[in-house]
């Protein structure tokens, strides 16, 4: 499998400077992985709600998605829950997998994290088992944080 080139870190930076609006970013950010990896089915945002408590569905590229996951709970609410990066060969072996989709067998997460706040998760799911790598994991991390520094936490609050 390919593995996630480096340069999507730069072109994320190059891509959103200068637009300040957060939901514009993140659905830029969120076509660009996608057209840069083969084999996803789904690569998006969870975005933390003050309002409800949970994650709730983002800007997204893929197949249709759950719209509310509780913080703590599969993939993304663990990842959420313990401020740190995923990396999961197969989903169906995680304890308290949620299955969004059918399809998806391995997932990547990692925490967006703007300032000091942890405002969603980064979300990429493959229909292949051990889809992902520690270098993917790596870029996708590097990746969040270029990304984190176009996005305004306060203002996508109003937002979600």
């Amino acid at each position: 499998m390919t593995v996630l080139d480096p340069i999507v870190v730069a072109q994320v930076d190059a891509l959103l400077e200068g637009e300040p609006n957060p939901v514009t970013n993140l659905a830029n950010a969120a076509a660009l992985l996608y057209n840069s990896m083969a084999d996803l089915n789904w690569c998006g945002f969870y975005l933390y709600s003050k309002r409800t408590g949970t994650l709730d569905l983002g800007p997204f590229q893929g197949q249709v998605a759950c719209m509310h996951i509780q913080p703590g709970s599969g993939v993304v609410g663990t990842s959420f829950a313990k401020g740190e990066s995923l990396l999961v060969p197969d989903v169906h072996a995680f304890a308290g997998h949620i299955a969004c989709d059918a399809a998806s067998n391995s997932e990547v997460v990692v925490p967006l994290v703007v300032g000091d706040r942890c405002v969603g998760i980064l979300d990429l799911d493959s229909p292949s088992l051990d889809r992902f790598t520690a270098a993917d994991q790596a870029t996708l991390t590097a990746f969040a944080a270029a990304l984190a520094k176009h996005l305004d936490a306060d203002a996508l609050a109003l937002v979600y």
